[in-house]
C-alpha cells in the first residue's frame, strides 16, 4: 500500500477492509499538461461518448494543420461556421472561445503558474470559463496535478460509494464535512470509493 492507503486505513476500519483488494492511488501525473488544453478538450468530450468526442476532437485540431493544437487566437479568430464542421454544437463553440478568451486574459494561466495556486484558487480561474464546472476542475487537479487531498462531494460515484461503505446516506455537504478525517489523503479516499462502487474512474487523457 501507498502512504495514502497506509493513513486511510489508520483513520478508518472501513477503509482498512477496502483498500488492499484495489489498486492504489495513481502517483505518477501530468503536471506540465497544459490547462487550457486540457479544458478545450473537456469542453468537447462533455456529454458524449469517448469514441464521439474523440472524433470531434480530431476534427477541430485537424482544422489547423500547422500546429498539433489551436493557439487561443486560433479558436478566437475561427468562425463558428468553420468549428461547426469539426461536429461543435453552437454552445460547445461558445465555451471553447471563452475558455481561449480566458486564456489570452490572464485568467487560465500557464501550467507552471498554475501549478503554484492552491486548489480553490485553481477552481475560481478555471470556472470562470463557460461551460466548465467544479467536477471537471477537480478531476484536473486530481489527475493532472497530482492534488493529493481533493474530495469531489458532488461526484455522484463517490457520494454512492461513501453510502455503500458506511451504510448511510450523505449530501454533499455532510460529505464534505465527514470526508475531513481522510485529510490529508481525500483525493485517495475518493479514488476507493470509486473502486468500491465498481466505477469507471474519469480517464486521466480526458481531463
Amino acid at each position: 500500500m501507498g502512504e495514502a492507503e497506509e493513513h486511510l486505513s489508520k483513520v478508518c476500519k472501513r477503509f482498512a477492509k477496502i483498500v488492499p483488494n484495489h489498486a492504489p492511488y495513481p502517483t505518477t501525473f501530468e503536471k506540465k499538461k497544459d490547462p487550457y488544453r486540457s479544458l478545450v478538450r473537456s469542453v468537447v468530450y462533455q456529454q458524449l461518448s469517448g469514441k464521439a468526442a474523440g472524433t470531434i476532437h480530431g476534427r477541430m485540431i485537424a482544422l489547423f494543420p500547422d500546429k498539433d493544437h489551436p493557439d487561443p487566437e486560433d479558436l478566437i479568430e475561427a468562425s463558428p461556421e468553420l468549428l461547426r464542421t469539426a461536429g461543435l454544437s453552437r454552445q460547445k463553440i461558445a465555451a471553447i472561445k471563452d475558455v481561449a478568451q480566458k486564456r489570452i486574459d490572464g485568467i487560465i494561466p500557464e501550467a507552471r503558474k498554475l501549478s503554484r495556486m492552491g486548489n480553490e484558487e485553481i477552481i475560481g480561474r478555471l470556472t470562470a470559463a463557460r461551460g466548465v464546472g467544479r467536477w471537471t476542475v477537480e478531476m484536473y487537479l486530481m489527475f493532472t496535478l497530482g492534488r493529493p487531498d481533493v474530495l469531489p462531494v458532488d461526484d455522484l460515484g463517490v457520494r454512492k460509494g461513501a453510502e455503500k461503505l458506511y451504510r448511510r446516506d450523505f449530501t454533499p455537504k455532510e460529505l464534505g464535512k465527514y470526508g475531513e478525517r481522510w485529510a490529508p489523503f481525500r483525493s485517495a479516499a475518493a479514488w476507493h470509493l470509486w473502486r468500491l462502487l465498481d466505477t469507471q474512474t474519469p480517464e486521466r487523457s480526458k481531463i
